[in-house]
C-alpha cells in the first residue's frame, strides 16, 4: 500500500492508473477504522481495479464544543487495516494541505443541510459536502463509498454530485452492526461499560417503530413521541426521532411509501445516530 500525504503525489498516482484505463474506487474515512469501514473498503474493492482511502480528522464538520481535539487518532492500526483488505493508496493530508490559508469557498447543500442533525449541529453539513466536494476533486474516482449509517450525509452526498455534475458514482453499504444491534461507530468507544449495554435500546427502538408503522394505522407523530419518550426514559437525550420520506427527509405523511425513521441521541459523553429504512 503506497501513502500519500499531498494532492499532487496523489494526482500523479491517479493519472498514471487512468493512462492504463484502470477504474479507481474511493473511500473517505476519518479514521479509528472498525468493522463498518472495513465493509465499505471490502464491498467497493469489487467494483474497480485500484481503491483509494483517505484519513483525514476534518475540522470544519465539528462544531463548538464537540470531540475534535480528543476524536480518536489510531493512523499505525488504520494502516494495518486497510493493508489486510489490499487497499492501493492510503491519502492522509494534513489541515494545511485541505485548508490552504485564506481559504473561502464553502459547499451548502441548501435545506438539506439544515434537517435534523443539521439543526442541532450548524455548519456540520457544509464541512461534509466542502471536504467531499474537495476530496472528488483531489481523488478524481469512478466509484465512491458511503455508509448508509450516516443516512443524511448519504443523500446530502447525492444530491451534492448530483447538482454539481461530479462524474462519481456513490455506492451505499449497509450499516454495520453488533450481535446486540448497536451500530459501529468510532464514538461507542466514549460508552461506559453500563452505557454500552443500554446503547442497543437505539436501534431496538427503531424497529419497534418500524413495527408500528407497518402494522398498526397510529399517527406518525405519536408513533415518534411513543419512542423518544421510552429512550428518553432509559436515560438517552434525544435529538431527534423521526420518521421521514427516505428521499427528502420531510417528514413523512399518509402518502409516503418509502420511509427512513431516523434518530440522534446522546447517551454519556457520546451522541449515537441511527436509522431503519422500510417501504410500506
Amino acid at each position: 500500500m503506497k501513502k500519500v500525504t499531498t494532492a499532487i503525489t496523489l494526482r500523479e498516482t491517479v493519472h498514471q492508473w487512468r493512462a492504463e484505463g484502470l477504474r479507481i474506487a474511493f473511500v473517505p474515512t476519518m479514521g479509528n477504522l472498525h468493522a463498518g469501514h472495513i465493509k465499505l473498503v471490502s464491498e467497493v474493492r469489487k467494483k474497480a481495479d485500484r481503491l483509494i482511502v483517505s484519513i483525514f480528522v476534518n475540522p470544519t464538520q465539528f462544531g463548538v464544543g464537540e470531540d475534535f481535539e480528543s476524536y480518536p487518532r489510531t493512523e499505525a492500526e488504520d494502516e494495518e487495516k486497510l493493508m489486510a483488505v489490499a487497499v492501493d493508496l492510503l491519502f492522509s493530508p494534513t489541515v494545511d494541505e485541505m485548508y490552504p490559508e485564506n481559504s473561502k469557498t464553502v459547499v451548502s447543500v441548501g435545506e438539506l443541510s439544515t434537517l435534523h442533525c443539521g439543526a442541532t449541529r450548524v455548519g456540520h453539513f457544509d464541512g461534509v459536502a466542502t471536504i467531499v466536494t474537495k476530496l472528488f476533486n483531489m481523488v478524481q474516482p469512478d466509484i465512491a463509498a458511503f455508509g448508509e449509517k450516516d443516512f443524511q450525509q448519504l443523500v446530502l452526498i447525492r444530491t451534492l454530485v448530483q447538482d454539481l455534475n461530479i462524474p462519481v458514482e456513490i455506492f451505499a453499504v449497509a450499516t454495520e452492526r453488533e450481535p446486540d444491534g448497536l451500530a459501529m461507530s468510532s464514538r461507542n468507544g466514549y460508552l461506559s461499560a453500563s452505557e454500552r449495554l443500554i446503547a442497543p435500546k437505539l436501534y431496538q427502538a427503531l424497529c419497534k417503530a418500524r413495527e408500528t408503522v407497518l402494522h398498526e394505522n397510529q399517527d406518525l407523530r405519536v408513533v415518534e413521541l411513543q419512542q423518544l419518550n421510552y429512550l428518553e426514559a432509559l436515560g438517552f437525550k434525544v435529538d431527534y426521532f423521526s420518521i421521514c420520506s427516505s428521499d427528502s427527509l420531510q417528514p413523512a405523511t399518509g402518502n409516503d411509501n418509502a420511509l427512513v425513521i431516523l434518530v440522534a441521541a446522546k447517551l454519556g459523553k457520546p451522541r449515537l445516530i441511527d436509522n431503519v429504512r422500510f417501504c410500506r
